[in-house]
């Protein structure tokens, strides 16, 4: 990299990563396919160029593989080819994808993990949300005379008690817990 391109380099570079390729990878399970024709790749790769130049501030002259491999991204249809996988993976696991035609069309990106990664023909870790929204304590705000009615003896209260004991300006606020269970 050339001198004072370090800090322009990264905004570049982060711009590019968080912003412009995800922008371009998306709904790419819908359109993977077309990114195995030579004339997508050729135009994937000139926007991947341009990033790469900005990046490096590298001569017109350098190839673009070279670049990719100096600023560590891989090749644009790669990173739609695996977006698109994980998206399908991802909706197979949860029931809303289905092999319609393995062999041909959209669905076959299900298939490709299969013949090379069996790792990545397994199901994903997910668990649906159940909420239970029945409190598992109840709140009891008792009166002073309910505590004060027998001295030394707590309210007939099954479980834990918390409370808090006004001791006034001088001795400071206190509090406790008893457990009557």
């Amino acid at each position: 990299m050339r001198d004072g391109v370090g800090s322009g380099a990264k905004v570049i570079h982060w711009i590019y990563v968080t912003i412009v390729r995800p922008t371009i990878s998306f709904a790419s399970l819908v359109w993977w396919p077309g990114c195995q024709t030579a004339i997508t790749k050729n135009k994937l790769s000139k926007v991947q160029r341009l990033a790469c130049l900005g990046i490096t501030g590298a001569l017109r002259t350098i190839p673009t593989g070279a670049m990719e491999v100096l600023v560590g991204l891989p090749p644009l249809d790669l990173v739609i080819q695996g977006e698109a996988r994980s998206a399908a993976q991802r909706l197979w696991s949860l029931g809303g994808c289905s092999y319609l035609h393995p062999q041909r069309g959209h669905s076959c990106i299900l298939t490709r993990p299969q013949k090379s990664d069996t790792i990545l023909n397994m199901r994903i870790d997910f668990m649906r949300p159940v909420y239970n929204l029945e409190p598992k304590y109840r709140v009891a705000l008792l009166a002073r005379e309910e505590w004060t009615r027998s001295p030394g003896t707590p309210p007939a209260v099954k479980g834990l008690v918390w409370y808090t004991v006004g001791l006034g300006p001088r001795r400071g606020p206190g509090q406790g817990y008893m457990g009557n269970l």
